[in-house]
Parts: C-alpha cells; structure tokens; sequence
C-alpha cells in the first residue's frame, strides 16, 4: 500500500505538469482531492487574466504558471535528509521567569512550521509581556500572499499589550515620546532565527500605536482594559489600522507599496494571552486552538477553545445573514465560501471584501502599479452590501486547572488532516516517549489493517529518531499518515520530494505551537502558596 499510495502522489503531481502544458493555460491553485486554497478563482487563459478578470474589478494575487519537470521527481530524500526538511523551523523554550515568587503557569513551548507555499504565508509569534503579565502565542495564515499575516504577527501583541496597560505606564509611554527619550520596553519576543520582519516601516507602525494609547489615556481607566477587551479591542483596531494606512498618502513608495499588499492580501488570527490560571483564546478565522486534558483516573481528552469561522459553523452563518439583507441570503455563502471566494469568514486585511467598490476605485487608481505588486482587480459577484468580512475575533476565557497539560494552537494546514482527538493522542504519545505522561488511550478496534499498520509503524520508528518537538511529530503525522492515523515513510517521503510550485496541490502550510502548563504551580495558585 505505501507504495501504491506514493506512487499516486508523484504520478497525480506528472500528470498536472502534462495537463498544465497540453493546455497552456494558468491556474492558481489545483487540489487532488478538495480545493486547499482559501482564495478560489477559476483557471482561465493569460490574455483573460492580463487585461480583465472574470467578475470585474477585485485586487487579488496574481496567478502563476507551473515551471516542474520530469526530472524534479527523481530527487528521493534520505531518512535523515527527510528529519532535517522536517525540523528545520523548530523552536521551543523553557520558561524560566517567577510570577509573585511562584514558577509561571506555562512549562514551556515547542513550535514548528513547514512551509506548502513559496514563500510560506503562515507566520506565529511568542513573546512576553514586560509591562504588565502574561506571555502570548499567536498562529497567523496569511492568504493572496504573506503580507498580511507578517504584519498583524508583528504588531497584533503590541497593541494587545498597550490595551492591558494601566493609566500611569500610558501617560510614561506617551512621556517619553514628547521628550524623544527611550521607550519602555513592550515586549520581548522569542523568534526563530528564520524569522523576517518588516524593519523598514516600523516608525509607521509606531505611529499609529501611538494613536491608539493616546485614544486609550482619553479614556482615563486606572488599570487597563480587562484582558477579553484588551483582545477584542486590538484585534479591530490594527484591521482598522491596516484598512486606514493605505488610504492616507505616503511619501516613502516602498511603505505605499507594502502598506496596499498588507491590506489586500489576508490573514485569519489564533492567539493566547497567559497570565496565571487565566487563559484567554481570541480567534478571527478557521486556525484553531485546543486542550488536552488529563482526568484524576489518567484519560486523556481533548477541549476545544476554538469554533472555525466558516460556511460549515451554523452560528456564524446566521451572523452573516442578520449583518446582510435578506435578498442576499442565498449569495452571502455560495460553494461553502463568503462570496462563493473566500473560505473563512472574518480575517484581517482583505479590503476587498470590507470596502466599497467606489473606495477600491479610488485607492488602486491613485498612483500605484498594481500589476508589478501582482495585484489585479476584480469584483465577486453579488457584492452589494460591504463590508462582508470582519475581523472581530471570538474571544474564549478558561481557567487552568492543574489536569490541563497543554494547549496547542496550529493554522488550518494541521487541522485539514487532523482532527482534535488525533493532535491530542499524538502529542501524549509524544510525551511518553519522552517518560513524561504515560497515555491512558481507547484503543483502536481490531480490523484486517491493523497488523500492517502496527507493522508501519514499527518501520517508521526504526526509519527516524524520535522528534525532540512535538509540533515536528504533529506535522510529521499530518503529512505522512495513513488512513489507519500509521505514519508511511514512503507517503511522508513523497509529500516531502514534491517541487515547491505543486506541494501546494496536496498540502496547505502548517505551523504549530504547542504549550505546556507547569501543572504543580498551577496548583500552588488554587491551594494559596
């Protein structure tokens, strides 16, 4: 079976090139077995796309042409060759730091990432808040390209951190900008060395912070928002930021240019703000975030902190409808997409679901070259009442309890393969092997595949040593299992070997963290030490 399912996977790929150039046209995105893309158009020939779009007038990434040849599928990675393509985007910390001469709530973290698309559009961020408690974790998928995602996963934490600051620290903040002295340090971040960052428009970025706290000391609070406000209020503000940005003029072109792929390209936005036993999830999109949870009699489960902003949540298809008239109730959701174009229903940036046709006008014909930013208009049909799209993330509070080990958060990428119940087992046997947790799991029913599988597996553990993260083993599994949740070297091995322009055909980027609580001193909070 290994075989035959790699075989499928590289003669599926072939035969797309064969497709691809027998008919000399140009596609964005193509699936196996679903489309994986967040944004669908159809495929339709160059001289289509070049000078019209198929519904109007909407800025979207440009398509691209598949450049794989015959010769790109006779690469084969070694075992330790597919390790290293594996780990290559690990990240974990231990933390070290005592909150009121008690050890913090959180353990430590591990995080990965591996990219589908060139360059990747997923982004996370780790980072601890200095002026007042809490660490915060935040996934961004970014789609129509990385701009978007890369800008919310630098700024998001700072005004999330602003809006938690008391009165007195605002007005020292504000202090020192009207005397031109140093800053308050923020935060302090903990990045991966592959990280980028956009330093080169960080002063604007500064800027506009600044606005929000002023806005904030207006409102003469002595202690700050609470933290499900601080969430809430931060999450729309830096949409509405991104949204304003490109609609005042800029003299430098560079930030113009970046500031219009910001807020025309997307990012859907899971973040968690730690700070003691409370734990707060703010979630715009379809990234997800879940416990795992280990009872007093050793079972383990799992609790999800997350509902996925999609067609397939029936609550937020009831809030699209009560936002739009009722005329529009058959063409708000079409194909299980918003507009029948895009798959999650709130994210930050893409304007062109937030804007008026008149406003989209305006700012595209204002002086940028859209076609060298790889962005084209076109409008989705039945675009009549905007904004259709919003940002306003659903915030989730839970109260740590020392039986919550872990917590996981993860792009859609993990979860399109995964389900809830699989990431929690996978990560607990991830613990056991490292002596940690001993799993307490249902097991499986016997069936006619068993045998192989557990076979499988025994050759998969022989082929690798095992992973020191456990978001590499998330991914490992996502990529490479079988229907019986077995990993298949030979499948991860495929997965792996595919070019980069059609890896995207059968997997989504993926990037995980996964969060461990210090369960004694979660404890020592409850009993009063």
């Amino acid at each position: 079976m290994s075989s035959t399912v790699s075989y499928w996977i590289l003669n599926s790929a072939r035969n797309s090139i064969a497709t691809l150039r027998g008919g000399q046209r140009l596609y964005t995105v193509c699936a196996s077995n679903r489309d994986k893309s967040k944004w669908r158009l159809s495929a339709w020939g160059p001289a289509t796309l070049k000078n019209s779009a198929p519904c109007g007038g909407f800025a979207l990434q440009k398509a691209y042409r598949h450049t794989s040849t015959e010769e790109d599928f006779h690469l084969q990675l070694s075992p330790e060759q597919v390790n290293e393509v594996l780990r290559a985007g690990e990240l974990a910390h231990k933390i070290l730091d005592l909150v009121n001469g008690v050890p913090n709530s959180v353990l430590r973290f591990e995080s990965n990432q591996l990219a589908a698309n060139s360059p990747v559009e997923d982004r996370r961020g780790v980072a601890s808040c200095l002026q007042t408690n809490g660490l915060m974790f935040g996934i961004f998928d970014g789609h129509g390209g990385h701009a978007c995602a890369q800008a919310v996963s630098e700024r998001l934490f700072y005004y999330v951190a602003v809006s938690l600051m008391s009165q007195q620290t605002l007005e020292q903040m504000e202090g020192a900008m009207e005397s031109m002295k140093p800053l308050l340090p923020i935060l302090q971040w903990l990045k991966h060395p592959g990280d980028s960052i956009y330093k080169d428009v960080t002063s604007v970025h500064l800027d506009h912070l600044r606005v929000y706290w002023q806005e904030l000391l207006d409102l003469h609070m002595e202690m700050g928002l609470n933290t499900e406000e601080a969430l809430m209020y931060s999450f729309q503000r830096l949409d509405s930021d991104i949204s304003l940005e490109i609609q005042v003029p800029l003299e430098d072109e560079m930030t113009r240019n970046l500031s219009l792929q910001v807020a025309f390209s997307g990012a859907t936005a899971c973040m968690a703000h730690v700070d003691g036993v409370h734990l707060h999830v703010a979630n715009a999109g379809d990234c997800r975030a879940i416990l795992g949870v280990q009872e007093d009699n050793g079972i383990w489960s799992c609790l999800p902190l997350t509902r996925d902003h999609n067609a397939w949540n029936p609550t937020e298809l009831s809030r699209l409808k009560r936002e739009h008239p009722e005329s529009e109730d058959r063409t708000v959701i079409m194909d299980n997409r918003l507009l029948g174009v895009l798959m999650p229903c709130r994210a930050f940036g893409d304007v062109q679901l937030k804007w008026s046709k008149e406003l989209q006008r305006s700012v595209l014909e204002s002086g940028f070259d859209t076609e060298a930013l790889n962005i084209y208009q076109f409008t989705p049909p039945h675009y009549y009442t905007p904004p259709y799209l919003t940002a306003r993330p659903e915030v989730t509070y839970h109260r740590l309890r020392p039986q919550d080990k872990f917590l996981v958060l993860a792009s859609d990428g993990l979860w399109d393969v995964l389900g809830n119940e699989d990431v929690v087992r996978l990560v607990v046997e991830h613990l056991a092997e490292a002596g940690q947790h001993k799993p307490d799991l249902a097991q499986r029913p016997a069936n006619l595949g068993l045998m192989q599988s557990l076979l499988l597996q025994r050759k998969a553990q022989g082929l690798h040593a095992a992973d020191q993260n456990a978001a590499t083993r998330l991914i490992r599994y996502a990529i490479g299992s079988n229907e019986y949740g077995e990993l298949e070297p030979e499948r991860l091995t495929a997965m792996l070997t595919l070019p980069e322009d059609l890896a995207r055909m059968y997997r989504d980027d993926i990037t995980v963290t996964v969060v461990y609580f210090n369960s004694d001193s979660i404890d020592a909070y409850y009993k009063g030490s």
